[in-house]
């Protein structure tokens, strides 16, 4: 079942934001390394440029979906943009 935002603990959300920073520094990290501009990653992944940006500045969620493309279009495994357990604090609300 989904979960609110409104129902979620200020400690759910902080983790949730350091994920997204993670995802968003892999990202771009990955793209750099293969030598990609931010607008040929968008053109080869169909993201477009100004999401990629949220997405690699942190500020923007990506579906799994996108964040699949994104690998994709990098030639690299989904799962390495994904930041490790390690590097978050696994707050669970409700379980």
């Amino acid at each position: 079942m989904p979960v609110s935002r409104s129902s979620t603990t200020p400690e759910q959300r902080e983790a949730w934001e350091r994920a997204r920073k993670l995802v968003g520094s892999a990202v771009r990290e990955a793209r750099i390394e293969s030598g990609l501009t931010q607008e040929a990653l968008a053109l080869e992944s169909g993201v477009t440029r100004n999401m990629l940006i949220h997405i690699e500045h942190g500020t923007r969620g990506v579906s799994f979906e996108r964040l699949y493309d994104l690998a994709s279009a990098l030639d690299i495994p989904a799962a390495s943009l994904m930041p490790d357990d390690g590097h978050l604090d696994r707050t669970r609300t409700g379980s």
